[in-house]
């Protein structure tokens, strides 16, 4: 999902392959999903948003894309070369969804806010650094260089000792510009998936409590919600890491862009391997997660809601987020969840502050040293439990280690260069959003800012 330029130019090149028109809503629910998303939740401009964003991504043939927004009843529809048509319609508390099959149950309602035991990191207007080291890192972060890759940043927050000290947003965005997280979101399914071990209504080493898997003899009955998180189940759900020619027809891809029932459409898939036995990141065991959220939370999208703002956003103060839903309720949290900046960075304090905020644990003890362990096999990358890690032995963390990152940090990430990195041997948060289309997703530069930033803190 880094790159979807092969998903926009398969359906033209493989025209008659079985999976012909699977391939081409893929690239139609895909526009018509994150071009609603940034209409409507986002509220930035369209055409800007689908030319840095959607639009590089089809490539030569991104002329056979055309879309279309209604304002007045809230839908994008996105049509590819004929082919295919995908409309995706806005659903307010919930966000956007690409209609697929029978129409969902009516949308959850945003709760009350609760109180926020978090104190305000910043005041209503952004925070202007004095320091000209730090100036001139986010001037460099805001820049194009000719002839690279886009970098497109929109946004960047610094967090020092729970208060910003510097923040920059691009034209059309601001201090409470809810922003996709991509597979940041992950991190978040991580949190709510701690609160529930922590009331105890979930065990992560037991077997997943999951329906089509119930039978002990069926060797998926050993997969546990600790396997789900660290991407060691073994369910052979595609990949969703690294961009290929496969992609317009890899499962995992299918699933988010095509699918009604994104955790049923997972729950089908065999064993690639034992669970435990090797590494495959991909989406699909976060959506059966994100379903186990919704079950043990009352079985709706409007009980996630609920309980995620109750028990996580509201404590947090986090005043701008938007999580997304399948049509059956359960939450898309391998990939969608939008948040401002601000709000980011406020998730990634949580972290740093070992699980509490305001003298409460909403975490359990441990939950954070867990969530940022170096899971076994992952060792080329880097992955823990919901992020990636600089903690432990893998080439993911020595390159991040040598570009400036330090050996204890820990972060969401997610595509085009979405970073929520938690510094904790310097009180630091620092998130990054845009639509960065280099292979790093623009990791070297945000590396160079947090390397400025670190060296004009005071010594203790």
């Amino acid at each position: 999902m880094r790159r979807l330029f092969p998903l926009m130019t398969l359906p033209v090149l493989l025209g008659g392959c079985a999976s012909l028109d699977r391939a081409a809503h893929v690239a139609t629910g895909f526009a018509s999903h994150q071009l609603c998303s940034a209409t409507f939740v986002s509220k930035v401009d369209p055409e800007t948003f689908y030319r840095e964003a959607i639009a590089p991504t089809g490539g030569p043939v991104k002329s056979l894309i055309s879309h279309r927004i209604d304002r007045e009843r809230g839908e994008v529809t996105a049509r590819f070369a004929g082919l295919a048509e995908s409309r995706a319609v806005y659903r307010g508390a919930e966000g956007c969804l690409v209609e697929v099959g029978a129409p969902p149950n009516p949308p959850a309602t945003l709760p009350p806010a609760g109180p926020s035991l978090l104190p305000e990191i910043a005041g209503p207007e952004p925070v202007e650094t004095s320091d000209p080291a730090i100036r001139a890192a986010l001037d460099a972060a805001f820049t194009e260089t000719p002839g690279a890759p886009q970098r497109a940043t929109k946004a960047m927050v610094i967090v020092h000792d729970g208060q910003v000290i510097a923040e920059r947003y691009a034209p059309g965005y601001g201090v409470d510009t809810p922003m996709i997280g991509w597979s940041a979101t992950k991190s978040v399914t991580n949190a709510l998936l701690g609160i529930l071990v922590r009331q105890g209504r979930l065990d992560m080493h037991a077997p997943a409590p999951v329906a089509g898997w119930a039978d002990p003899n069926d060797p998926r009955h050993a997969i546990t919600p600790d396997n789900l998180l660290r991407m060691n189940s073994g369910l052979d759900v595609g990949q969703s890491l690294t961009a290929s020619a496969r992609d317009a027809f890899d499962p995992s891809t299918q699933m988010v862009f095509e699918e009604r029932d994104m955790a049923g459409y997972a729950e089908r898939f065999p064993l690639k391997f034992a669970p435990g036995g090797d590494w495959n990141y991909t989406n699909g065991n976060t959506l059966l997660l994100s379903r186990i959220i919704r079950d043990k939370t009352g079985g709706t999208a409007q009980a996630v809601l609920d309980f995620a703002h109750r028990e996580l956003f509201d404590k947090l103060g986090m005043k701008h987020v938007t999580l997304e839903f399948d049509a059956t309720g359960t939450p898309v949290g391998g990939s969608h969840m939008l948040a401002s900046p601000r709000d980011w960075a406020k998730f990634g304090l949580l972290y740093l502050n070992d699980g509490s905020v305001g003298g409460e644990r909403i975490l359990p003890e441990g939950w954070v040293d867990y969530s940022a362990s170096l899971t076994p096999h992952s060792e080329q990358y880097g992955y823990a439990s919901g992020f990636w890690t600089n903690r432990g032995d893998s080439g993911g963390a020595r390159y991040r280690i040598k570009a400036g990152i330090p050996a204890d940090a820990f972060m969401a990430r997610g595509s085009f260069g979405q970073y929520v990195i938690v510094i904790p041997s310097q009180h630091l948060v620092v998130t990054r959003f845009g639509m960065a289309l280099d292979m790093r997703n623009d990791l070297d530069m945000v590396a160079r800012v947090i390397k400025t930033v670190i060296s004009t803190l005071p010594r203790s």
